[in-house]
């Protein structure tokens, strides 16, 4: 279940020029992230534009190049409307590793580390009760995930890549809850640009089981010090749960995809 702050944020106007990719890259991360479910119903074109602060044919043209590529379905007719069709996962996320020098991932990381900091602290500082809930949603979520992905049962290689698949998507969601509890739309925003950006590939070190239910840990400590209105030490979880990460990634980087 997405909270209504995240909600708010992909909603929120996009502002500046190039505003038909803006829209387009809006949507595009919501979807990716599940903040827009699949199958889900947007608000009508007059609505969609008025909530982004674009005009009807800007809105039209980003549309149309969602459409393209395959995030956007249009119905005609009564009941008809823009409907949202979620991605599959790309096939070979280590490929895109490999378009990474260890300096750039370090570099992502600080970047990256500072915003998930910044958002852990204000939700500590600002979160109401209501914000908490869908935090240990997405957690008891992953837990369901997480046994799906140690089981081995299924389809084999299909069932567990799926898993993998699903446990990256809901630790890029609790991320960007975390941000929505900051109750910050730009840091929310910046949350879903980085999660549909890096996201996937962030967490892939944590794909084996038993890492992850270490990063599992590692959400439920920032979420119980954002309870308990524990700002520093929110920030600090957060920012140390991201570098353990990227140091991760690094390894897997120089690792046999190398070799």
């Amino acid at each position: 279940m997405v909270t209504r702050g995240s909600r708010l944020a992909v909603f929120a106007p996009v502002g500046g020029a190039g505003r038909v990719e803006a829209v387009i890259r809006r949507l595009a991360d919501a979807i990716a992230l599940g903040l827009l479910a699949d199958g889900e119903q947007l608000p009508s074109e007059a609505e969609l534009a008025a909530l982004l602060g674009v005009s009807t044919v800007t809105l039209r043209e980003a549309l149309m190049a969602l459409r393209q590529q395959g995030l956007v379905e249009t119905r005609r007719g009564r009941g008809g409307g823009s409907f949202v069709r979620t991605p599959h996962e790309p096939p070979e996320i280590g490929a895109r590793l490999r378009e990474f020098a260890v300096d750039e991932l370090r570099d992502l990381g600080d970047h990256y580390a500072a915003i998930a900091g910044a958002a852990a602290r204000l939700a500590a500082q600002r979160a109401l009760p209501g914000d908490l809930a869908p935090l240990w949603r997405s957690l008891d979520d992953m837990a369901r995930a997480g046994s799906g992905a140690g089981s081995g049962g299924g389809s084999g290689d299909a069932t567990a890549a799926g898993s993998a698949a699903a446990l990256r998507r809901l630790d890029g969601r609790f991320h960007v809850e975390v941000a929505a509890a900051s109750q910050s739309a730009r840091l929310t925003q910046e949350e879903i640009r980085l999660q549909a950006d890096i996201g996937p590939l962030l967490w892939l070190p944590y794909d084996e089981p038993c890492r992850h239910h270490e990063a599992t840990a590692q959400h439920r400590a920032i979420a119980e010090a954002i309870r308990r209105g524990d700002p520093d030490q929110a920030r600090d979880l957060a920012e140390r749960h991201v570098l353990d990460a990227i140091e991760r990634l690094i390894e897997l980087r120089l690792g046999p995809a190398d070799a």
